[in-house]
Order: structure tokens, then sequence, then C-alpha cells
């Protein structure tokens, strides 16, 4: 029975969602696991490069995995796989659509670093809504072969570090923050919650898309000479990879300054030696914060804290912090 009157709840949203033809999930992982059932797909190629999550889906679907090495330019290094499958990740949005689609057939494409590049068709990909906007769930994918998913997500009583966040510091709530992701690791498929999904018809895409791409241009136009990475600035870019020789060092200099820079795959330690270039590349990397959270002014911020990291931090009188959760 339809409920009357009473107090108000949140706003229900009305404008535009990117992505909004898509299959609304609950999480990247699950978008994996409903391509991996809908497919029916028995054997996948999987980069050493990335989080452990997709470990245990594959591993509950029964797929057999192959791994397979990156480039610097974040391209696979697959020579022959048949008609095998291959899962690419489009890490910081690196990857062109035109290069996507000249891997070939059966491809799985993650951009859940890179929100606001457009699928490919055909081509079945997935997104995740948490690296770019705060919401406690989400993704999003587009595939031709779809199952029936009867239970949706409800995320209304993990939204607390979210919301503490905006009216306070994040390391009040940053264990909340890591028990959601935990959350997910035994989650079924599920559609994506009402709530979240009510909020991302509320966000203005456009802006964000703007602030994230000038971000990265700034970031990028100022380090580009001491980056090992040769890149390009993505439509509303995810984090700045910024590749520098004992970057493990720099990570440790701009915490002190509350600039906090994430180990995004802390797995890829236990799976590469440390002559291979993904272990190298996981300690080094720094992904710089270009969020819609910041300006270029924040960025030249970042830049001049990089340009004193040796030993002379103390030369900046003033601590701004940028705190950037880790994904």
């Amino acid at each position: 029975m339809k409920e009357i009157g009473g107090y108000i709840e949140l706003d229900s949203y009305t404008g535009s969602m990117l992505h909004e033809n898509s299959v609304k999930l609950n999480c990247g992982r699950n978008a994996l696991a409903y391509i991996l059932k809908a497919k029916k797909i028995e054997k996948i190629w999987m980069p050493k490069f990335m989080c452990d999550s997709c470990d245990l889906v594959l591993s509950n679907c029964g797929v057999e995995t192959q791994y397979y090495s990156i480039g610097l330019d974040f391209k696979p290094q697959v020579k022959q796989r048949g008609e095998d499958w291959l899962y690419v990740v489009n890490f910081y949005g690196q990857l062109s659509n035109e290069y996507l689609v000249s891997l070939g057939k059966n491809v799985i494409v993650d951009n859940a670093q890179a929100y606001f590049q457009l699928p490919i068709p055909g081509r079945d990909t997935l997104y995740t809504c948490r690296k770019f906007f705060g919401v406690t769930d989400g993704a999003i994918l587009y595939t031709d072969q779809q199952i029936e998913i009867l239970e949706q997500d409800e995320s209304f009583e993990r939204m607390h570090f979210i919301l503490g966040r905006y009216e306070r510091c994040a390391g009040e709530f940053y264990q909340e923050y890591v028990d959601n992701n935990h959350f997910f690791q035994k989650e079924p498929i599920k559609r994506m919650s009402k709530l979240t999904e009510n909020l991302l018809h509320g966000i203005d895409y456009d802006a964000i898309r703007r602030k994230r791409t000038e971000n990265f241009a700034y970031l990028h136009e100022r380090l580009e000479s001491t980056n090992q990475l040769r890149l390009v600035v993505p439509d509303g870019a995810f984090m700045y990879p910024y590749y520098v020789e004992n970057g493990f060092k720099l990570r440790k200099k701009l915490q002190a300054e509350k600039i906090f820079i994430p180990t995004l795959w802390p797995a890829v330690f236990n799976i590469c030696t440390e002559d291979e270039l993904e272990y190298d590349m996981a300690q080094n990397i720094l992904p710089l914060p270009v969020d819609q959270r910041y300006n270029v002014d924040d960025m030249e911020y970042i830049v001049d804290m990089i340009d004193s990291r040796g030993g002379k931090t103390s030369l900046v009188t003033e601590t701004k912090p940028l705190c950037m959760p880790q994904q």
C-alpha cells in the first residue's frame, strides 16, 4: 500500500543520468560475474596489474584464468589467445576506443577508470560509480546477453561515511569506507540500489567532466617531463598517474602533508616478482587526485609539494589537506 503524508524523505532527482540505458548493478565485480554467467565464459585472460577482487569471482564461476603482462602504455601483451576471452582494463583512460576495437572479438572492457569514455557497440563494457561519485554502490554494464536479477541492493545504512565526510574529515569515517568495500566481497549480483540510482540522476556530469579534465591537464603540463609514462589527457579523468623512481618514498612524504595517495593494487606484490614491471608500477605510480572536489589551485599545491619532496617540506607554512580515499 502506498504511503501518503508524514515526514519528507530525500527528494527524487530528475536530471539526465550518464549511462542511463545500461544494466545497473550493485558493484563492479558483480558486473564481471554477470558477463561470465550470461556469456557462459569458460576461459579468460586477466592482467596481472589489477586488484584481487576479481579472483574470487572467477573462482566462484569456475572460469579458467591465464594472466598477462602490460607495457608502459598499459596495453596488453598477449600474443596468441585464439577464441579465449580477454579482460582489458582501461587504466587511467589511456586506451582509446579505436585501440580497443583492434583487439578483436571476445573482449571485456573494464572502464572503471574511464567513466566518461563511451562504450563500444557490441563490446561488453563495465563501469563502477564509486570511483567517481559519492555513492556506496553502483556499477554500469553494457552487454547483449541479459540474465534476470530480482534482488535490489539497499544502501541507506551504508551512507554514513559519505555524509560524514561531507561535513567532517575523512579520518573519522575511513574504517566505514573500508568496511563498505569489503561488504561486496560476498554480495551476490543485485540491481543498483534505488538510492544510488536517484543520486546519479542529480549529478552535473558536464561540470564534473570538465573539472577532472582540467585538473589532469594541469598536472600533466607540470609533471610530464619527469613522468616515466607517456600520457594522453582523457575526458573526465580518473586520477593522474605519476610514475617516478622511488615513488613509494614520495607517497609517504605527501601523506605527511595530508595529501593521501593510494596504493591501488597491493595484491600485485603477491603475484609478481620485484623485477617485473607490474611490481614497480604498483609501488611507484602515484595516482594523484584530480576529481571534482579540487581546482587548478589545488593541483598547483600538489606540484609544489612534489617539488619540495627532498626533505624541504618545512618551506611550506600552511598545510592544506587533500584527502583522497583509497579505491
